[in-house]
């Protein structure tokens, strides 16, 4: 049950219920301990009471001493020392007459029976003593309601002879404890001994243990206060707002939000801000991006589909068997058209989740050029008689950061674009250099009739349209797949035709490690 409260509720008020749930038991507790102090105490002190009632009992039957006031008195006169550490202790015969009472001892013993009388009048003029008297029924629990003497005639109205009884006495700042015990001589109950004592202690310890209690609910409650405040404030809300700018991606709502002050900071919902907002932007330009295009792809294919529907009833109308012919030319131009574009298109599409899934790492680019090189010469040498060389400026080493396989890609498309603009028995040059920041330049030169544009960077557009005779073998997506890996790896890119030479120019510029 509790958990499925929990799942319905916002993390404060989770963590504030939790911390109710156990702030409340630990109260529990605290109570239980706190109610169970106080009897631990009383029994302690009460156990002591009996020990000395016990040996007092038994001095009082070893010497023979009768209950009453004279015997009593020189008793007390001759064993004040076994009183020492009590504040009272009071003697009664068997009819509840006072006998004897230590808070005489420090008088003149010719006064001692005075102190007595005045002592038992005390007692016996106490407002609740005619009540207590008529009513033998009492309960003997109650001992804050009634005196001594009520307790005494109830314990013996009782006859529970020979068990002790304690009870507690409040007044004012006075906390006592008196146990009281009858004394048995020859199977007769002959008179009864009580002990006071001042229990002050007692109240002071749970005194003290309310207190701290008190005191430390007080500061956990402030703690978890603060700390709710805090939680809420600097953690809580902008998890929040994160939720409600998520929301408003899902929903395509414009609406301003406060993920910026949220960017700034500099903790991990900074980092969390900024990786959120990045990834969304991110996602936001694929999806702008899949949508283009998709939309170029639609309008490339509209146009082969176009010839092919034209070529078709056309071919079906005419009799002229070279004009026939040539009709079927453009519908096998046309279909391999479409075939490479949504081939392209589809190895676009794998391209893009094998990247979010590579690393890049440092490696040397040479030997891959050389790999690509080797396989180009293989395929086109024999051919079309075209020769792929290699060359470097003589450095050791031309390392860069990047993924292997998408260098391959580069080298392998730009080497099959300037294969494609070349004519048979032509040379294609790959160059590699370091230059002296330590950037890695990788040149291919061709020797075909290179750019008649002025602006060369609209060749890295997508489908672009001035394209050489033969471009049915290829879709219009090699250069702009090659800006994407170059782009990746941080590197540029630049077009250019050749100095002094017929041919074109592509420059990749990888920066440093």
């Amino acid at each position: 049950m509790l958990n499925n409260i929990l799942k319905n509720l916002s993390i404060l008020k989770k963590f504030l219920l939790i911390n109710l749930i156990f702030f409340t038991i630990i109260g529990l507790f605290t109570f239980l301990y706190l109610k169970n102090v106080q009897p631990n105490l009383i029994k302690k002190k009460s156990s002591n009471h009996i020990e000395v009632i016990n040996n007092t009992i038994d001095n009082l039957i070893r010497l023979e001493v009768k209950f009453v006031e004279e015997d009593i008195r020189r008793f007390l006169f001759s064993t004040r020392f076994l009183f020492q550490s009590l504040d009272r202790v009071i003697f009664f015969d068997n009819e509840l007459n006072l006998i004897g009472d230590t808070d005489t001892l420090d008088l003149d013993p010719r006064s001692f029976s005075t102190r007595l009388d005045m002592v038992e009048l005390e007692i016996l003029n106490e407002e609740k003593t005619k009540e207590i008297t008529e009513k033998k029924n009492i309960d003997i629990g109650n001992e804050n309601s009634v005196s001594l003497k009520d307790i005494l005639y109830n314990y013996a109205a009782s006859k529970n002879f020979g068990i002790p009884f304690t009870f507690t006495q409040e007044e004012f700042n006075k906390f006592e404890l008196t146990t009281i015990k009858n004394v048995m001589w020859q199977d007769e109950n002959i008179g009864y001994l009580a002990i006071t004592e001042n229990a002050n202690d007692i109240k002071a310890a749970i005194d003290e243990r309310k207190t701290f209690v008190i005191r430390t609910a007080i500061a956990v409650g402030i703690v978890i206060f603060i700390f709710s405040f805090v939680l809420n404030k600097y953690f809580l809300k902008p998890i929040k707002n994160l939720v409600s700018y998520t929301k408003m991606i899902k929903d395509k709502n414009s609406k301003n939000t406060n993920i910026d002050q949220l960017k700034s900071r500099n903790d991990e919902l900074g980092l969390l801000s900024n990786s959120l907002d990045d990834m969304t932007l991110e996602l936001q330009k694929r999806i702008s991006h899949a949508e283009n295009f998709s939309t170029d792809l639609v309008h490339e294919i509209r146009n082969p589909l176009a010839s092919l529907k034209s070529a078709s009833e056309i071919l079906h109308e005419t009799g002229d068997i070279n004009q026939r012919k040539k009709l079927i030319d453009i519908l096998s131009h046309d279909v391999q058209r479409i075939e490479r574009l949504i081939t392209d298109y589809s190895q676009m599409l794998k391209d893009e989740v094998a990247l979010s899934k590579e690393k890049i790492k440092k490696l040397d680019i040479e030997p891959i050029i050389k790999s690509v090189v080797d396989d180009f010469n293989n395929l086109y040498k024999l051919k079309r008689g075209i020769k792929i060389s290699y060359q470097n400026d003589g450095k050791n080493k031309y390392y860069i950061n990047g993924i292997e396989n998408r260098i391959e890609q580069i080298i392998a498309n730009l080497l099959d674009n300037a294969i494609s603009f070349s004519e048979d028995n032509k040379d294609v040059v790959v160059k590699v250099s370091k230059m002296n920041d330590n950037k890695v330049l990788v040149n291919i030169l061709d020797e075909g009739e290179g750019f008649k544009e002025k602006d060369t960077n609209k060749i890295f557009n997508r489908f672009y349209s001035n394209r050489p005779d033969k471009f049915g073998q290829h879709s219009g997506l090699g250069l702009n797949i090659v800006k994407n890996l170059v782009d990746l790896h941080n590197a540029t890119i630049k077009a250019s035709n050749r100095k002094n030479h017929k041919g074109a120019s592509m420059e990749i510029m990888f920066p440093k490690v």
